[in-house]
């Protein structure tokens, strides 16, 4: 199934979406004739929206014990590069499902069952990410997403012409990144008593922009020099980054369930800052939209 692309629609949308990772890669508003996704021109950044499992962000030294067993794991753990399985399609939504394997037990001893459902509604994309303990133990994880949008989005604006508004003003302090990428002790100033963030490049010549616990549960990207945009909504999901590799034409919106390892952090993952506890055989479930307008 390597490869396969596979497409939703319905009068407005056109969605396709890759079975390797679960990824979506074309998000098109019909009647704008817009594309809202980055074009993953590999001389930037080669992904479009991967999905993240069963961690968010880097693994001091890229692993993690558990049970007093270390376990080898890179950034954003594994799914992003699997292939997964088809579970279902309707004209108007994709179900992908990955299974817990020999290949996944070498690096992440759980069993699970997880899946990715991606469903239209009018203007409206939601993604659900499904996440089943198949095990007989306490299963501990991480989940989020990556989607890289378009920025500019339209002919005649340029990047520096597009915003970030947040719906509610925030207060917030950003969360650096070290060289290896974790996470700093110290808080960076960022958002003071605004909802609005400029885009500029220059922003995230130090890596992403990390934030915990916004009060805001939706994004929007905006310009005033046109009326398109879109807005990301992420109700549940209480990190985020934002994210653009160095000079590319997109800006990442990222609601992480989960974040990056602290720079001291023990290594032990189920004391991991921001880890999920899934009990077995219980479900854990989370959607994140994107509306486009």
């Amino acid at each position: 199934m390597a490869g396969n692309i596979f497409s939703i629609q319905n009068e407005l949308l056109h969605v396709s979406v890759a079975a390797k990772g679960a990824e979506l890669q074309s998000l098109i508003h019909k009647k704008f004739g817009i594309e809202y996704m980055w074009s993953g021109d590999p001389k930037f950044w080669g992904k479009k929206s991967p999905v993240l499992f069963p961690v968010v962000g880097g693994l001091k030294q890229n692993h993690y014990t558990y049970n007093n067993i270390q376990y080898e794991l890179g950034r954003h753990g594994f799914a992003r590069d699997m292939d997964f399985d088809i579970a279902e399609q309707t004209e108007n939504s994709l179900t992908f499902t990955l299974v817990s394997n020999a290949a996944t037990e070498k690096l992440y001893p759980f069993p699970f069952q997880f899946s990715v459902k991606y469903s239209l509604d009018n203007t409206k994309l939601h993604v659900n990410y499904t996440v089943k303990n198949t095990g007989e133990d306490v299963m501990y994880f991480s989940v989020g997403a990556h989607p890289a949008f378009r920025v500019p989005l339209v002919e005649n604006t340029t990047f520096n012409d597009y915003y970030l508004e947040f719906d509610h003003a925030e207060n917030k302090g950003r969360w650096p990144l070290s060289p290896d990428g974790q996470i700093e002790n110290f808080v960076l100033p960022c958002l003071e008593n605004t909802n609005l963030l400029p885009l500029r490049k220059q922003l995230f010549y130090e890596d992403a922009l990390v934030f915990k616990k916004l009060s805001s549960t939706s994004i929007a990207i905006k310009s005033n020099k046109t009326t398109h945009g879109l807005k990301l909504s992420f109700p549940h999901f209480p990190y985020m980054g934002i994210w653009n590799a160095k000079d590319a034409d997109f800006v990442c919106i990222e609601p992480w369930c989960g974040i990056a390892d602290h720079v001291n952090a023990s290594g032990v993952i189920s004391e991991k800052e921001g880890i999920n506890k899934l009990q077995p055989e219980h479900v854990f479930n989370r959607i994140w939209t994107v509306d486009l307008f």
